[in-house]
């Protein structure tokens, strides 16, 4: 099949999950032999990583009414003489930006990503300026197909973990100086209030004070950070309870731990339950969004109602009394990432590509 000349857009400047999963995406892609280019802005982390892997990054500032028109006036030539075969943008910004320039260089498809559980306000930067949207979860495409986004306009692509690429070992127990016997409850996430921190520890702590190898691993940084070292040092568990602070070795922190627990309260797809599943973890996480998603009920974890620290509590208790079902359910998890058809880095390009290739042709016909 003819190769495809592809443009990503990103207006944010950061490098977070949604900006990772561009860049692989994208380098993927390159892979499977099509061409690719990005539109960044000039001050963006994923404008100097996409560089340093030889992509070619158009750059413009995407704030202001000056800066929209600037913009558009310059991207309708880029994409133009150009000749993309897809616009694929990803946040709101950079949709009506680059999407309005791509309607006037009518390129033949262009498409929104859809990477977050918040409700969808407008449709404008669904329906309106794109022709078609990607979405990173069933539960994302169920609330678009609500709020009137068309079901052949919408597919799902999830993000992927590179499960084959896993490393083993971990310095975690070395660096806490935890022994073998030791259990750690690991939660790896920014630390927002609707990320739940409060509950899990609510619902951990009575479990560290009453068994003396129980132990809560906390990995990230945020608002919540200085809130919830106060509530560890008022119950006087600041040896039992680890803030770890961001960290870049994040398999090094699951593979060194026991159980993970995610207590979220809401999540467009969460894939830290997917790479817990990887270390071989089981995985206690909230029916709330995509979540559910992401793991096998009952089979590689638990869920649990948000908000609820009993029901947290009683969950990871039992995986805390059963060594056995840790194990089993651990290995499961790991076999139901590895098997490759849903979280792999070829699953989430193939079904990119398909995706793109489908409407591509609804289009000419």
């Amino acid at each position: 099949m003819k190769p495809l000349r592809i443009v990503f857009s990103e207006a944010a400047t950061s490098y977070g999950g949604q900006e990772q999963y561009i860049h692989k995406l994208m380098k993927g892609l390159r892979d499977h032999g099509h061409h690719l280019e990005a539109i960044c802005q000039p001050h963006a982390v994923l404008t100097e990583k996409l560089r340093e892997d030889g992509f070619k990054v158009h750059t413009l500032y995407t704030d202001g009414p000056a800066n929209f028109f600037k913009g558009v006036v310059k991207l309708r030539k880029v994409l133009r003489d150009g000749r993309f075969d897809v616009v694929n943008t990803n946040s709101r910004r950079d949709t009506i930006l680059v999407g309005v320039a791509a309607r006037l260089a009518r390129v033949p498809l262009i498409v929104r990503s859809r990477h977050l559980a918040k409700k969808v306000g407008s449709l404008f930067s669904y329906t309106v300026v794109p022709h078609a949207v990607i979405a990173c979860s069933e539960f994302v495409r169920s609330h678009l197909l609500e709020r009137g986004v068309k079901p052949n306009q919408v597919r799902v692509v999830y993000p992927s973990v590179p499960v084959e690429h896993w490393p083993s070992g971990s310095t975690l127990r070395s660096e806490l100086k935890l022994a073998d016997n030791d259990i750690v409850v690991v939660c790896v996430a920014v630390m927002r209030a609707q990320k739940g921190h409060e509950t899990l520890l609510k619902a951990v702590a009575p479990l560290i004070k009453s068994r003396p190898n129980i132990h809560l691993v906390l990995a990230g940084a945020g608002a919540m950070l200085e809130t919830l070292q106060s509530s560890v040092q008022a119950q006087g568990l600041e040896t039992r309870v680890h803030f770890l602070g961001m960290r870049a070795d994040i398999p090094n922190v699951l593979n060194g731990s026991d159980i993970f627990a995610l207590a979220t309260e809401f999540e467009a797809a969460g894939m830290v339950y997917v790479e817990a599943q990887a270390a071989g973890l089981p995985v206690v996480g909230t029916r709330v969004g995509g979540v559910p998603e992401m793991m096998i009920e009952s089979e590689t974890g638990f869920l649990v109602p948000p908000n609820d620290p009993e029901a947290l509590r009683t969950a990871i208790s039992r995986l805390i009394d059963d060594a056995a079902l840790r194990k089993t359910m651990g290995s499961v998890g790991r076999q139901f990432v590895a098997r490759g058809d849903k979280f792999s880095l070829n699953a989430m390009v193939s079904g990119t590509e398909s995706a793109y290739r489908f409407w591509l042709e609804r289009g000419k016909s």
